[in-house]
């Protein structure tokens, strides 16, 4: 069985507007979410990862949106790089003085 299934956009939005929508109905959200789950074939657990993030984009919690996620990424990568660009340059400059002692003496 495949455990890490992806799920489409379009499967998430519709999940997740069901669960808004009959979110009073039940006696929690959980339960909700739970009934819904059951009806697309996804565990409660990966509904209740996508509700969170929702809620957090919608501005419903106090967390990091999607977006301020996304600008931050982008920083990361550079920095990523950067260091990764440092260390090529590290290792040249250490390399090059020596191969050029090295043809000095010949």
């Amino acid at each position: 069985m495949n455990r890490n299934k992806k799920y489409s956009a379009d499967v998430r939005g519709p999940a997740l507007r069901l669960v808004f929508a009959h979110e009073s109905k039940y006696e929690s959200q959980w339960a909700a979410i739970g009934f819904v789950g059951s009806k697309i074939g996804c565990t409660a657990e990966t509904q209740g990862k996508w509700l969170r993030q929702a809620e957090r984009d919608q501005g419903r919690r106090d967390c990091m949106t999607t977006s301020d996620y996304d600008r931050l990424k982008v920083p990361e990568r550079e920095n990523r790089e950067l260091k990764r660009a440092n260390e090529v340059l590290r290792t040249a400059s250490a390399y090059f003085p020596l191969a050029e002692l090295h043809r000095r003496r010949k």
